[in-house]
């Protein structure tokens, strides 16, 4: 499905205008210490004319089958896009933590990665230290994909996945 660039799109958020509406797909997760296992997962992307991009995103574990099995992660936040082509994002999730990520737009194709910059945890939060994550826009999808530190671990993958846009 194509994309359309809103016409009230903030000038700094025209770069990323490719992410913009709601996508949904499935992926797949591991990490030292945990079972791998596989998800659905809905995102979505809007903006109002402002200079940032509010996203929204909800995961629930899947089984072999693609039934649902059981709720997920949930996060929301906002992506900063800058004149020079940098990226602030600030991300709140429901297991008790928040980051602050920057990161680079590519000059020329629609992907940009971020690291995180700074974690806030609540006192009943898993320890985690810092994440990357790569998001591009490939043959008509949304790809990422997420490296996590946490639980005395270096950073190392985590979870990846395909989404379609609605």
């Amino acid at each position: 499905m194509p994309f359309e660039i809103p016409e009230n799109i903030h000038p700094n958020c025209a770069r990323l205008a490719w992410i913009i509406g709601t996508w949904a797909g499935n992926g797949h997760g591991e990490y030292e210490g945990i079972d791998s296992f596989q998800f659905g997962q809905e995102l979505i992307f809007q903006q109002d004319g402002r200079p940032f991009i509010h996203f929204m995103s909800r995961a629930w574990i899947i089984d072999a089958e693609g039934n649902h099995v059981r709720e997920a992660a949930q996060e929301t936040g906002f992506f900063r896009p800058q004149e020079d082509g940098s990226l602030e994002v600030v991300m709140t999730h429901n297991t008790g933590f928040v980051e602050i990520w920057h990161g680079e737009l590519h000059p020329e194709q629609p992907r940009f990665e971020i690291v995180t910059d700074a974690v806030a945890r609540t006192g009943s939060a898993k320890e985690y230290a810092g994440g990357k994550r790569l998001y591009g826009y490939v043959n008509g999808d949304l790809l990422y994909a997420f490296d996590m530190a946490a639980m005395g671990k270096e950073l190392q993958p985590h979870t990846h996945a395909q989404l379609v846009r609605q």
